[in-house]
């Protein structure tokens, strides 16, 4: 019989946290390592040395912070002092397996409701090469989503449907046809419809292809349209079928509604690019002492299959920093695994009140042209039309990959320069 690998030889995950708590950060850390395996509120006959020894979860850092005299969050155990801390656990791969479900049933679980913790926040995950090549991870990422919309530099810019409701399957239709006209890109679907009473997708689906095929056949030029199948699993195989069959491109899920599993096993079955929609992100990160860390959330969504993550955009009408949209794009474009041959990275989507303006702040602090920049009223609110708002934007980004300022450029692109005149500053700086 062959023997067992000892635990020193386990592949491990790892994840990283910012809590706060009343007690010692030590003791708090121990408390979250035994809540997340082998222990419970008492020792029971079970839990053997030789078990917690291959089992039990490992306290590999602490590093304490700043200490404040009120709770951030109430039900904890009441001190003197909440002390914050940057708390590193990690696990044996084999308590969990390849399972993207349990993978997130022990890093988070009930960690969440630990009266020990009035603070809790995961920031971090580190999981090892095995793990990650047993997930389905995007299929298509940047290159192949380039390839499908016949981009091959430059980001895709992208237009929502708008008004996001109430557009029949044929004004939906006349709307796709003014977009490719007009040069665009990428068009999506709202996250409000999807298979709604007036807008079926069984009629939305080849009304809106037969326009972009026909537009297809006349340029040799095939836009990607992202048709939103958000539903249960059984709903989405279906969806995503109708959409291939009519020759879409992409299909689009709001990741947060249908659930890690649901999301891996749409993966499993899609010959399509995935367009991972966030809506609901604000549960996640609005408040500071709880929620996920984009980095952390962006990983797991790669790994069940994500081929393009939303990650806001400058000066945004939402809450999110500026400095967290780039960070979470930075995430999205950063490989999970080095591999010559591999490409595991997400198509950052920007979107949210985007222009011409934040053009020059997003390509500066980027450094990378692969994304999708998605503008609405950006481009369908130019005053000269839908083609002039579009070529304002491939002006904006033209002019900032060569180094020209967008006043500079205006003087030989009008569009551009109609589009500086016409759109207000960012929100936020």
């Amino acid at each position: 019989m062959a023997s067992q690998p000892s635990s020193v030889d386990m592949p491990r995950i790892s994840a990283s946290y910012r809590i706060e708590t009343p007690l010692d950060p030590e003791r708090a850390a121990l408390a979250m390592a035994g809540e997340q395996s082998s222990g419970t509120f008492l020792k029971l006959a079970g839990e053997t040395d030789a078990l917690r020894e291959r089992h039990a979860a490992r306290v590999e850092a602490v590093s304490s912070l700043m200490a404040c005299d009120t709770p951030s969050l109430p039900g904890c155990l009441s001190g003197d002092t909440y002390q914050q801390a940057d708390v590193t656990l990690s696990w044996p791969l084999e308590n969990i397996g390849a399972s993207l479900s349990n993978l997130m049933a022990t890093i988070l679980g009930n960690l969440t409701e630990l009266r020990e913790l009035s603070g809790f926040r995961l920031t971090d995950i580190a999981l090892p090469d095995t793990f990650i090549k047993a997930m389905p991870g995007p299929q298509f990422s940047v290159s192949g989503t380039r390839q499908l919309a016949g981009v091959d530099r430059g980001p895709l810019v992208g237009t929502i449907i708008k008004p996001s409701v109430g557009l029949s399957p044929e004004e939906t239709a006349a709307l796709v046809k003014q977009l490719v006209e007009a040069g665009i890109d990428f068009i999506k679907d709202d996250e409000l419809i999807a298979d709604p009473p007036y807008s079926p997708l069984a009629e939305r689906v080849p009304a809106v292809m037969r326009v972009i095929e026909d537009h297809a056949q006349r340029t040799g030029r095939k836009p990607m349209y992202a048709f939103n199948i958000t539903g249960d699993l059984d709903e989405m195989r279906q969806r995503h079928d109708l959409v291939r069959d009519h020759g879409g491109t992409c299909v689009m899920a709001s990741v947060n509604w249908i659930g890690m599993g649901s999301l891996t096993a749409l993966r499993r079955h899609a010959q399509l690019p995935i367009h991972g929609h966030r809506n609901g992100w604000g549960l996640f990160y609005r408040h500071p002492q709880l929620g996920i860390d984009y980095r952390a959330y962006q990983t797991l969504l790669r790994l069940a299959g994500a081929d393009h993550l939303h990650v806001n955009g400058l000066g945004s009408k939402f809450a999110e920093a500026d400095a967290s949209v780039i960070d979470s794009a930075r995430a999205c474009l950063t490989p999970l695994l080095e591999a010559p041959d591999r490409d595991d990275c997400a198509m950052p989507v920007f979107s949210s009140a985007q222009t011409i303006h934040q053009v020059p702040a997003t390509f500066a602090a980027l450094k990378s042209t692969d994304l999708i920049y998605t503008c609405g009223g950006g481009i369908m609110g130019h005053p000269d039309g839908v083609a002039s708002g579009c070529r304002g934007i491939r002006a904006a980004w033209d002019a900032t990959s060569r180094g020209i300022s967008l006043e500079e450029y205006a003087k030989q692109e009008p569009d551009l320069a109609v589009a500086l005149r016409a759109f207000s500053r960012p929100f936020s700086g």
